[in-house]
């Protein structure tokens, strides 16, 4: 009897120590699963923050809001000399930059606030990623005139170092897509409170620099403008400050 038990007790033992190295086994796959490495996180990429700003420098001239694009550098918001874009014209006779979103080139429009007062200054602060610096342009359009613009056209913020600030100075440019009539109704600003944009063109169809307004008080009878909406160049300042 002894030695029955004896070898019962030892295949009993033996199956024991069996399920348990197949419980280890299964055990050690499992910590093997779950002690993959997992996949990096994503690395953030870096930002370069700027802040730009623009005054206007005209007695009664206020601006549009401001509209800052950021674009490919192989696109120029305007060309001097050549015909207004689509989105050009709708912004130098209405003060609408919306056009532009949609304009091949372009990756990104942002908008000031509102209306630029006259002696006043707006600051829009930019993020940009390092292949986003290539080429921004910055347009407006002078409200009490016919289509004048200003702005400024295609600047590389490559070079620009942190803490460096860069300033430029714009003239008012003539879209050349609406006669300088001066007429009533036809100027959207508060001289006047007229026709914004309209898709006939009745000038010279090219950008060129703006020649003024002549107004009553300088003898164009018909003119809704006074001496005040005159202006000299430059109308614009326009400063670009890189902070990180």
């Amino acid at each position: 009897m002894s030695i029955i038990k004896q070898m019962t007790h030892k295949r009993l033992t033996a199956s024991m120590v069996f399920a348990t190295l197949f419980t280890l086994s299964a055990c050690s796959d499992n910590d093997n699963d779950s002690m993959d490495t997992p996949e990096p996180p994503p690395v953030p990429v870096p930002t370069q923050d700027y802040r730009v700003t623009v005054t206007n420098l005209t007695a009664n001239q206020p601006m549009s809001p401001i509209a800052l694009i950021r674009h490919q550098a192989d696109m120029t918001a305007w060309q001097t000399g050549g015909a207004a874009s689509l989105p050009l014209e709708t912004l130098a006779e209405s003060g609408d930059s919306a056009g532009f979103a949609d304009m091949e080139g372009v990756d990104a429009l942002v908008k000031g606030q509102g209306i630029l007062a006259p002696g006043m200054k707006e600051s829009i602060e930019l993020k940009l990623s390092p292949d986003e610096v290539a080429s921004i342009s910055v347009l407006t359009m002078l409200v009490n005139t016919n289509d004048a613009f200003a702005g400024l056209n295609s600047v590389s913020l490559v070079d620009l170092a942190v803490n460096a600030t860069v300033t430029f100075n714009s003239i008012a440019y003539d879209a050349g897509t609406e006669a300088n009539s001066e007429a009533k109704g036809t100027i959207p600003g508060p001289a006047d409170g007229g026709e914004g944009f309209n898709a006939m063109r009745d000038d010279v169809d090219r950008v060129h620099a703006h020649p003024g307004v002549i107004s009553a008080d300088d003898g164009l009878a018909n003119s809704v403008l006074s001496a005040s909406h005159r202006f000299d160049n430059p109308v614009l300042t326009i400063s670009i400050e890189r902070l990180r």
